[in-house]
């Protein structure tokens, strides 16, 4: 079995900032990419970054500038620094991870349980 386990949400106010951590343990072989995603009440989920296992980043225009992703591979962990937050960066955010696990014979997608970040105007 796999987790991935959220930390780091909470409430902020508007041109604040929060960092979002997620450790994954379990029976891992390798982790490939890992990203965040967040979902605002009525809206899809949509996604906000992702992060290769070499480092190569991948950004929602909305939130450039503004949010950082990074990992740290000999812990599992991925981290999402948010500066400048507004208001309707509001929403749960998850983690979401590609991992290959023992025994799995396939790369498979791996979620968190989600993290609410509410930003203030």
């Amino acid at each position: 079995q796999v987790q991935l386990v959220e930390s780091g949400g909470g409430l902020v106010q508007a041109g604040g900032s929060l960092r979002l951590s997620c450790a994954a343990s379990g029976m891992i072989l390798s982790i490939n990419s890992m990203g965040w995603y967040r979902q605002a009440p009525g809206k899809q989920r949509e996604l906000v970054a992702s992060i290769t296992k070499g480092g190569s980043t991948n950004y929602a225009d909305s939130v450039k500038g503004r949010f950082t992703i990074s990992r740290d591979n000999a812990k599992n962990t991925v981290f999402l620094q948010m500066n400048s937050l507004k208001p309707e960066d509001t929403a749960v955010y998850y983690c979401n991870a590609e991992i290959w696990t023992l025994g799995a014979g396939v790369w498979r997608a791996y979620w968190g349980q989600g993290t609410q970040v509410t930003v203030s105007s």
